[in-house]
């Protein structure tokens, strides 16, 4: 369906953009495109791997635009006084969002599965595609985060694959509302809770994502999708969960620091499973995959069998490394229940928790900001420590009356631990002079990539710090 097109990105280095980029490349089109970072000098191997992949990159000053034909995907929030943008209208090229193109896309796929929910979309996506590879189906999977299992060589930015197998797995986004540009067969719902949107907002958009589905897979386990799942009748539906009632049941949990095992119940039959990814959320998010494989005649023996060997996506609970007796983890969470899955998962073992945080704008500390500190008071302990810098900010009009330092007062004032320093790299320097052996340092937030290198710069001052404290 994209043959003969011509589509270019503006913002291609994106975590976004870059697999859809890839994927409509496979299907015949053209593709070029420029970004912020690439004129910044930033994250030059990404870069140099879509060039050697025959995908023209430009300066972000609408020079990489010559033709009426060229399609601009860019977010709608871009103004048009953006030089590729500017240009773009200047040459009457048609525009579409990320969303837009890969809701095309998703939508002339024979079978497709979407993935919704404001926590987990990324993983069960992840699960979902490893599943569907391992059983032979050739999928095509669109996600928002690398997947492990899926990096080579080749590939070292692993967030799409493309398959041949007419099956299309997605993960969709309710934050900027595009879910409803999405008609798929099989609806994934793992949960519903505040994020970018009210709730009042969020139980419309899951709605009508839901209702539009052949098959609903749905967290048992949450009060709202509980009541959404009511208020429609599908031709088939299977739930998931801990709880008594869901159809596929999580018992006999064993948590362990790098995985986890558990009973699954399901379809009258008892099976174990074993996974390499911590965390009874892991532990939902893989029955959520299990049972969406089914829904498309996966064995369940095939799809135990794949999730075991399921290594996980790259910022979510990644381990970066171990040195002198300290952990330092990179995550991706940003949101009230995505950190809260964080930090219980963390505090399940002894040890005392560093955890940084850098919120993904000024919008969300005032959407949530006071949701973000009361994660961190209930789930952390006296001993446990939290460190903020400023939120990132890429420019633009946003109001930024409200930052780091309301969550960090809002933290003191509940008894907790908190630190606000604006300099991300002093707040590098801060957790290196407090962490002690036994520590497990955490980095959370979202949309910049340059958190996992700064999450391995801690890493390495720790290695070289000859002198790590035992007070501080």
């Amino acid at each position: 369906m994209n043959e003969d097109k011509s589509y270019y990105f503006c913002g291609i280095g994106g975590s976004g953009m870059l697999p859809l980029a890839m994927i409509v490349q496979a299907a015949g089109a053209r593709v070029a495109g420029s970004d912020r970072a690439l004129d910044q000098g930033r994250l030059a191997d990404k870069f140099q791997w879509l060039q050697d992949r025959g995908i023209q990159l430009f300066q972000q000053d609408g020079s990489g635009l010559t033709d009426s034909g060229q399609i601009l995907i860019a977010s709608a929030a871009i103004e048009d006084t953006v030089p590729d943008v500017a240009r773009a209208i200047a040459l009457g090229c048609s525009r579409m969002t990320r969303a837009e193109l890969l809701a095309e896309h998703f939508n002339a796929v024979p079978t497709s599965i979407a993935v919704g929910g404001t926590s987990g979309k990324s993983t069960v996506t992840g699960m979902i595609g490893w599943i569907l590879t391992e059983a032979g189906l050739d999928p095509t999977i669109m996600n928002g985060a690398v997947m492990k299992n899926f990096v080579d060589a080749d590939a070292p930015f692993a967030s799409s694959r493309v398959g041949s197998g007419g099956l299309m797995v997605s993960e969709v986004d309710e934050s900027d509302g595009s879910i409803a540009l999405f008609d798929p067969e099989i609806a994934v719902l793992n949960n519903v809770s505040l994020d970018h949107k009210s709730l009042e907002e969020l139980r419309i958009l899951f709605g009508d994502f839901i209702a539009k589905s052949r098959c609903a897979i749905w967290n048992h386990d949450d009060s709202e999708s509980q009541a959404l799942l009511g208020s429609f009748e599908l031709p088939t539906t299977s739930s998931f969960g801990f709880s008594k009632g869901a159809d596929y049941r999580a018992l006999q949990v064993e948590e362990r620091a790098l995985g986890s095992g558990f009973t699954m119940r399901a379809e009258g039959t008892d099976y174990p499973v074993s996974l390499q990814v911590p965390g009874r959320h892991n532990i939902a998010n893989a029955l959520a995959a299990i049972a969406a494989c089914r829904a498309v005649g996966v064995p369940a023996e095939t799809a135990i069998a794949a999730i075991g060997s399921f290594q996980g996506l790259a910022r979510r609970f990644d381990i970066i490394g171990t040195a002198n007796d300290i952990t330092v983890i990179d995550d991706f969470g940003h949101n009230p229940d995505k950190i809260a899955a964080t930090l219980r998962t963390l505090k399940a073992f002894s040890g005392r928790i560093i955890a940084f945080f850098q919120p993904h704008g000024f919008g969300p500390i005032k959407k949530m900001g006071s949701e973000l500190a009361a994660v961190f008071l209930e789930n952390l302990s006296d001993e446990d420590r939290v460190i903020l810098c400023d939120p990132v900010y890429f420019g633009g009009t946003v109001d930024r009356s409200l930052g780091s330092d309301s969550i960090v007062d809002a933290i003191i004032a509940g008894g907790g631990n908190a630190e606000h320093l604006s300099a991300r790299q002093d707040c590098g320097d801060r957790i290196v002079e407090i962490a002690r052996p036994g520590d497990r340092i955490v980095i959370m937030g979202a949309r910049d990539d340059t958190l996992h290198s700064f999450a391995q710069s801690i890493l390495t001052a720790i290695a070289q710090d000859g002198e790590i404290k035992t007070e501080e």
